[in-house]
C-alpha cells in the first residue's frame, strides 16, 4: 500500500512512501522519458525516490519533458489522494499513479487575460535592444536544424553575442553557453522583444511586433517536395492572409539551393526581398563529420550497419506513420534501426522500442544522426535533400503515395520519376531494396546532387554568419 507522496524541491525528487515489503522496482514512465526509482527501507516501510531529471542518449541530465507519466510499482496500490505539489523548476500534479509534469511557467501567465497582458507589454517594449540572438527551432521542441548550426558558428566568431533559445520546457538540450527561455514565460517574451536578431526555422508564434532595428532571419527547414503555403490546394482567404502577414515579418530567407529559393519565395509571397542561397548550415556536418561521436552517444559500434527511418508528418494524423515495423526490420537486415519521427509528432507520439531499435525523434540534431547512418528510409520528407549530401543509399517507402500526392499535399515534381533510389510500397520490398546494389541509381543520384546540393561544401554556416555580421544584424 502507498501511504504518502512528497516532493523534495531542492533536489527535484518525487518521493513515494509505502508500507509492507519493499518492491523490486518502481518506475515513472512517460511517452518520451522513463525514470527508475531509488528504493530504500526494509521491513514495515519503504520509500521510492524518483529523480525528476533524465539523461537521454548519454547527454546531459535535464528536467523531465512536460507531459503525462505513470508510476508503475508491481504489487503496490497507489492511493488517489496524493496532493498536488509545486516544485521549483517543475510543476507537478498527481492523482493516484498518474503524474503530470507541466512546463516551468508561472500558472498565472497561462490564463488568457494574463497572456494577452504580457503580449501587449512586450509589444510596446521600449528598452534598448540587446546585442543578442533569439533562436527557435521547430517551435522550441528541439534546439537543432539550421538555427543550431548558426548558433555554433556565431559562438565561435562572435562569442560576446548573447544567445537565447526558445524551448517548450527545460528538457530541451540547448547549445553550450546559450540561455534557455521557456515559451510563454516572462523571460521568453523579454528575450524575443530585446534581441536584435531572431533566427527561426518556422513561423513566428504568438503576437510579434518587430521593433526598430530588430531583424528576422527565416532559415526554413528543408527544400520542398510537397506543396507549401500559397501553393496548397484550395483558396482559403484567412490562410492566405496569415501566410502573407507572416512572411512580411522576415528580413531575409535562407534557401538550400536555387530551386528552393524560387519555390519558397513564391509560396510565401517573399518576392523582391533578400533570399540567401548559401546551402544549409545544418548540412555542414554531413561534409565535415564522420558520425563517430553520435554513434558513441547512442551506444552503436563503429562496425554496425545503421538504418535511419525518417518519414514526414501527415496532415490527417497526429502521430508518426506506422508503415515500418522497426524491430522486424532490424532483425531482417541485421542492422540498428534509428526511428526519427517529424517534430510535429514528437509531443503527441511515444517512443518506439524493440531490440536494436533506438527512437531518436527527440534527439537534438537530425544532421548528426544522418552522418552516422549508412542508409536512409524516408517518404516525402525534405530530409532526402540533406542526406543526399553524403552520397549514401536512400530508399523511398511510400505506401500512401496516391493519397498523399492527390489529396493531402501534392508535389512540385514527380518523385517516382526522379528519386535517386528505389521507390517501394511494402516492408518486404524495402528489405529487398536494401540488399540491392545502389550503383543502379548512380546517374539519378548524380543529377539530384547537382541540382540540390551544389552549395553543400561544409561552409554554409560560415557564409551565413558572415552575412549576419556584415549586414549589422548583430555586432561582433
Amino acid at each position: 500500500m502507498i501511504a504518502t507522496a512528497e516532493l523534495d524541491a531542492a533536489e527535484e525528487i518525487l518521493i513515494i512512501a509505502g508500507e509492507g515489503e519493499r518492491p523490486a522496482r518502481a518506475s515513472l514512465v512517460g511517452a518520451r522519458a522513463r525514470v527508475e526509482a531509488r528504493l530504500t527501507g526494509r521491513g514495515k516501510t519503504w520509500k521510492a525516490r524518483f529523480a525528476l531529471r533524465a539523461s537521454r542518449w548519454n547527454g546531459p541530465e535535464l528536467p523531465l519533458p512536460a507531459g503525462e507519466y505513470r508510476i508503475e510499482i508491481p504489487g503496490a496500490e497507489i492511493a488517489d489522494d496524493i496532493p498536488m505539489t509545486v516544485l521549483t523548476g517543475l510543476r507537478i500534479s498527481t492523482s493516484g499513479s498518474d503524474v503530470v509534469v507541466g512546463p516551468p511557467v508561472d500558472p498565472e501567465l497561462e490564463t488568457r487575460e494574463a497572456a494577452l497582458a504580457v503580449e501587449r507589454r512586450y509589444a510596446a517594449h521600449t528598452a534598448p535592444l540587446e546585442n543578442a540572438v533569439f533562436f527557435e527551432s521547430f517551435y522550441g521542441r528541439v534546439a537543432g536544424c539550421n538555427p543550431l548550426a548558426i548558433d555554433r558558428e556565431l559562438a565561435r566568431v562572435a562569442p560576446d553575442v548573447v544567445r537565447y533559445w526558445s524551448v517548450v520546457d527545460l528538457s530541451v538540450e540547448v547549445p553550450d553557453g546559450a540561455i534557455p527561455v521557456v515559451e510563454g514565460s516572462a523571460a521568453w517574451w523579454r528575450a524575443r522583444s530585446a534581441a536584435r536578431l531572431l533566427v527561426v526555422n518556422d513561423w513566428l508564434r504568438r503576437l510579434f511586433v518587430r521593433r526598430p532595428g530588430q531583424r528576422v532571419l527565416q532559415t526554413w527547414h528543408g527544400t520542398p517536395l510537397k506543396r507549401l503555403a500559397l501553393h496548397r490546394r484550395g483558396f482559403a482567404p484567412r490562410r492566405w492572409g496569415a501566410i502573407v502577414k507572416e512572411s512580411r515579418r522576415w528580413d531575409a530567407l535562407l534557401a538550400q539551393n536555387p530551386y528552393a529559393a524560387r519555390i519558397l519565395a513564391k509560396a510565401y509571397a517573399f518576392l523582391g526581398r533578400p533570399v540567401w542561397v548559401e546551402g544549409y548550415p545544418r548540412n555542414d556536418v554531413l561534409v565535415t563529420g564522420d558520425g563517430g561521436a553520435t554513434r558513441e552517444r547512442l551506444g552503436i559500434a563503429a562496425d554496425e550497419r545503421v538504418l535511419i527511418y525518417a518519414p514526414t508528418w501527415r496532415d490527417d494524423r497526429e502521430q508518426m506513420v506506422d508503415f515500418v515495423d522497426p524491430a522486424l526490420l532490424a532483425e531482417q537486415t541485421g542492422s540498428v534501426v534509428l526511428v526519427r519521427g517529424h517534430t510535429r509528432t514528437l509531443q503527441p507520439g511515444r517512443d518506439t522500442s524493440g531490440p536494436r531499435v533506438i527512437d531518436v525523434t527527440g534527439f537534438p540534431d537530425t544532421s548528426s544522426l544522418l552522418v552516422a547512418a549508412d542508409a536512409l528510409i524516408t517518404d516525402y520528407s525534405s530530409v532526402m535533400f540533406d542526406f543526399s549530401v553524403t552520397g549514401k543509399p536512400m530508399i523511398f517507402l511510400v505506401p500512401d503515395l496516391e493519397h498523399y500526392r492527390g489529396e493531402l499535399r501534392g508535389f512540385y515534381f514527380d518523385l517516382v520519376e526522379r528519386a535517386p533510389g528505389p521507390v517501394v510500397r511494402t516492408q518486404e520490398e524495402l528489405v529487398d531494396a536494401l540488399a540491392e546494389d545502389p550503383s543502379a541509381y548512380a546517374g539519378r543520384y548524380a543529377s539530384w546532387r547537382a541540382r540540390f546540393n551544389a552549395r553543400e561544401d561544409g561552409r554554409a554556416a560560415e557564409r551565413v554568419v558572415a552575412r549576419i555580421l556584415d549586414q549589422g544584424f548583430v555586432a561582433r
